[in-house]
């Protein structure tokens, strides 16, 4: 029997999440170059993730995946680990910031088709459309 839980982050799960964030957004973004991804690592890690309120996914003691809001409303990121997309991680993550936040907005990269999908899917709309300001590549915002 598996024993999931959902919890705040902490200091000591700080790699495990960059591992995740590192290796997902490399596999789901493969139309902007990897360069990008590794480049941002530290800002990621060292200004995004510490001003965010940041909610890991665990099952049976191990980080499945993470979801990261700032300002109490905008999904910075929610990343599940490779090897466990697909399991309902992501839909659980999203539906227990719903419960807290209400409302939540988003910005996602157009192609990124599988993440458009999802969020369609637990009820955001999209709202427009414009070029990501570092990477020049459309996304859309969308607002649940």
């Amino acid at each position: 029997m598996s024993n999931t839980v959902i919890r705040k982050l902490e200091n000591k799960d700080i790699n495990k999440i960059m591992s995740i964030w590192l290796e997902s957004t490399i596999k789901a973004h493969e139309f902007i170059d990897k360069s990008y991804w590794e480049n941002s690592y530290t800002i990621v890690r060292d200004v995004y993730i510490p001003m965010a309120e940041t909610y890991i996914y665990e099952n049976n003691d191990e980080i499945k995946g993470f979801i990261s809001i700032i300002n109490k409303e905008f999904i910075g990121a929610l990343f599940i680990d490779n090897h466990y997309q697909g399991k309902g991680a992501g839909t659980k993550l999203l539906k227990f910031v719903k419960n807290i936040y209400g409302k939540l907005t988003l910005a996602v990269y157009k192609d990124n088709i599988r993440s458009v999908e999802f969020y369609k899917k637990l009820g955001f709309k999209i709202i427009g459309e414009g070029p990501n300001e570092e990477t020049k590549v459309f996304e859309f915002h969308m607002v649940n």
